[in-house]
């Protein structure tokens, strides 16, 4: 039996769990590259923030909106109403939790800290920025999971691999550009990366979530597809293209989000 078969046949809740623990992996590898490099070139920041973006937005259209609308055509609302209505409920939750948990952008100073004022220190503050970004992430690849799990034909093992590796290819260089910012803080190389690979420990979680969810509930499975993309479109517009913009070098952070976009999109369509 090939590792791929194998894979394909066991729970979804649990190959939820492995394509988390997968891009949580990647985040690992990617901040422990701050022991070989003691500090990242800010051109190279805003490169790789760029390209998250490009991978996010890829994924939320071809990964979550685009098979939304298709299993839509089989309900009795409208096809565009479960997509649309999953992708403002997926916007407002990140919304509410940017107003409530305290959390710092890369490349902002403490005082431009956002949601409830803390005391906490700003390496906490950091984590906590990329750990929002990170729900989406995890809920978006358990949603694909759970569709498997739930029988429907729109649904594929390819495709919901596919998400999962665009994701943990952009979770990659963003493990850097957590553990970076923090060895240039004067945080030790150990901590930097524990702090960088931290960020991503949430996404097995969610992504058990999501799986859970759908498989249990399954009429929810459009809403919760369009959810986690509207989650993932607040992230990146909110947060992922201002910071990679910050410092001005735009056509470097233009240039990563389009070369990210394309990767996605080449892994979705090739796989899915």
């Amino acid at each position: 039996m090939t590792l791929f078969a194998y894979f394909a046949g066991i729970n979804p809740i649990w190959q939820a769990l492995i394509a988390t623990i997968f891009t949580w992996g990647l985040t690992a590898a990617g901040a422990s590259l701050i022991f070989f490099v003691k500090t990242i070139n800010r051109k190279l920041l805003d490169g790789m923030l760029g390209f998250a973006g490009g991978v996010m937005i890829a994924a939320s259209f071809w990964s979550l909106l685009a098979p939304a609308i298709e299993l839509s055509k089989h309900g009795t609302l409208p096809i565009w109403v479960p997509a649309a209505v999953g992708f403002t409920l997926g916007g407002i939750f990140l919304g509410i939790l940017d107003k409530i948990i305290p959390h710092l952008h890369l490349g902002f100073p403490k005082k431009e800290a956002e949601g409830i004022h803390t005391k906490w220190h700003k390496t906490t503050l950091l984590v906590m920025a990329i750990t929002m970004h990170n729900i989406p992430e995890g809920l978006a690849i358990g949603v694909a999971f759970g569709a498997l799990g739930a029988g429907y034909p729109a649904a594929s093992m390819t495709g919901a691999l596919a998400l999962a590796i665009g994701i943990g290819i952009q979770n990659f260089p963003e493990g850097f550009a957590v553990s970076g910012p923090l060895r240039r803080e004067g945080m030790s190389s150990k901590k930097s990366f524990w702090y960088g690979q931290l960020s991503a420990t949430v996404e097995p979680i969610a992504g058990v979530i999501g799986a859970a969810a759908v498989i249990f509930m399954q009429p929810i499975l459009p809403y919760a597809l369009a959810f986690a993309a509207g989650a993932m479109i607040y992230v990146v517009v909110e947060e992922v293209i201002p910071e990679s913009q910050r410092a001005g070098n735009t056509d470097i952070a233009t240039t990563g989000a389009m070369i990210g976009f394309l990767i996605m999109m080449t892994l979705d369509v090739a796989l899915g």
